[in-house]
């Protein structure tokens, strides 16, 4: 492994920035120092005006493989998110088959292993048949990221709305359980309503088919039931300012038994971006009226969001036409989330010391990550170098996704990601890749 010392760049790292020198010897972080010297058998990187974040870990993402790989697979999707400077990822049992016993969540990580530039975790997965195979999850929870319950419809038989199902997997797991809530009740009445008012659907009724109330009520159910049993509960990509009563900011963050995610793109868009985007941001929850966004940014920076991530969901660009009963839900996010968070510390809206912690140190905290997550000695060498002086334009030609497309086409950023390490690899320079070494799986201290 090659080793590499970072010459004079600004270290973001736990709620401050300072000038620092970086020495990474064997995958991992050596030395901090406002100066170091080393001997020769270190590549030295002139990193003078970059700033060093720790790897942005993504808590959700969709790779889509196995079983759906013509829209994207683990390779093409991990390589897109090294480029915007995500290290780490944790991706959702809805593939085809869906992840619901060890067996085949083991054969997503054999994938992972043999074709991922970044370092990984694969979600367990439930259905209301399922929860015995689920449990036994329990016996590996310092090697799986978490279990994953749809409260909301999702790919196969995933949607777990039976009761007894939820309760036994809330009361006995050890692992942290991630959500996603909506209610299908609420959503299918909104829709035979507004069907039967209109006839044909457009992009823009999806927010109010998956209206805030179905979000609430979902939400305020999966509490309900953690709360009972002290479950260790994480609610995926919060979308309506009416979920925001449900959450508080009054402890530390690692004595939280209930957090909360949001999304880069419930932060960017609104309601009314479905007159020019349409159905390339429909998803799951939906993008709602702008008052939520405004909403959603304030519990960010007041702490009752705890993360920052994409659910990143690539379609084909034909899978996103047509009629909207047949277009589908979700978007390609992976490879921009931390450009996006600069266009708003470049607007003023955040800092770069909140950016590190919501994209990076949260992440590990909430789901217990060995040795990620910060900038420490001793820890993996997960880095991103990053130059606000060099602004960053997506066009068909830099979109890594195997869908090949993004909401962001045409968007130029503030900012460029020049250099991505995943434990010490260099992976990704100035647009070039180094595929020589694999990332690793993510391990957790339970």
């Amino acid at each position: 492994m090659q080793n590499y010392l970072l010459k004079n760049c600004f270290v973001v790292n736990e709620g401050s920035i300072s000038s620092n020198d970086v020495l990474i010897l064997n995958g991992r972080i050596e030395k901090i120092a406002a100066s170091i010297e080393f001997g020769s058998n270190v590549t030295e990187i002139n990193a003078e005006g970059k700033y060093l974040f720790p790897g942005v870990i993504d808590d959700q993402v969709h790779f889509r493989e196995p079983g759906l790989t013509h829209k994207a697979n683990i390779y093409t999707e991990a390589k897109a998110a090294v480029a915007g400077g995500v290290t780490s990822f944790m991706e959702m049992p809805n593939t085809i088959p869906n992840a619901l016993n060890l067996e085949l969540l083991e054969d997503k990580y054999r994938i992972a292993a043999q074709t991922s530039l970044a370092n990984y975790s694969f979600y367990m997965g439930t259905s209301n048949q399922s929860a015995d195979d689920t449990l036994k999850a329990n016996l590996h929870k310092n090697d799986i990221c978490g279990i994953k319950i749809f409260m909301g419809a999702s790919t196969g038989n995933m949607l777990v709305d039976n009761y007894n199902t939820l309760d036994k997997v809330f009361r006995e797991s050890e692992l942290l359980i991630a959500t996603h809530c909506e209610s299908e009740t609420i959503i299918k009445e909104n829709y035979e309503r507004i069907k039967a008012e209109k006839g044909e659907l457009t992009a823009a009724d999806h927010p109010l088919i998956r209206n805030v109330d179905g979000c609430y009520e979902s939400s305020l159910m999966a509490i309900q039931i953690a709360r009972q049993y002290n479950t260790r509960l994480h609610i995926l990509h919060i979308s309506t300012a009416k979920e925001l009563e449900l959450f508080g900011n009054m402890m530390p963050l690692k004595e939280k038994r209930i957090t909360s995610e949001v999304c880069v793109h419930h932060l960017h868009f609104t309601a009314d971006d479905y007159a020019t985007l349409g159905y390339q941001i429909k998803c799951n929850p939906a993008i709602k009226a702008k008052e939520n966004k405004e909403a959603l940014w304030k519990a960010l920076l007041d702490d009752r969001l705890d993360v920052i991530a994409t659910d990143h969901a690539p379609h084909t660009w034909e899978e996103k036409q047509g009629a909207y009963e047949q277009t589908h839900a979700g978007l390609p996010l992976v490879q921009h989330p931390l450009l996006i968070m600069l266009h708003y510390y470049q607007q003023g809206m955040i800092s770069l010391e909140k950016i590190a912690e919501k994209m990076s140190h949260a992440v590990a905290t909430c789901f217990q990550i060995k040795e990620r997550g910060f900038i420490r000695e001793g820890y993996h060498a997960d880095l991103v170098l990053v130059d606000l002086n060099q602004s960053s334009t997506v066009n068909k030609e830099n979109i890594l996704y195997k869908c090949g497309w993004s909401p962001f086409e045409g968007f130029t950023f503030p900012a460029s990601i020049t250099h991505t390490f995943v434990s010490g690899q260099l992976v990704y320079k100035n647009g070039q890749f180094d595929e020589s070494q694999k990332g690793q799986r993510l391990k957790f201290e339970r």
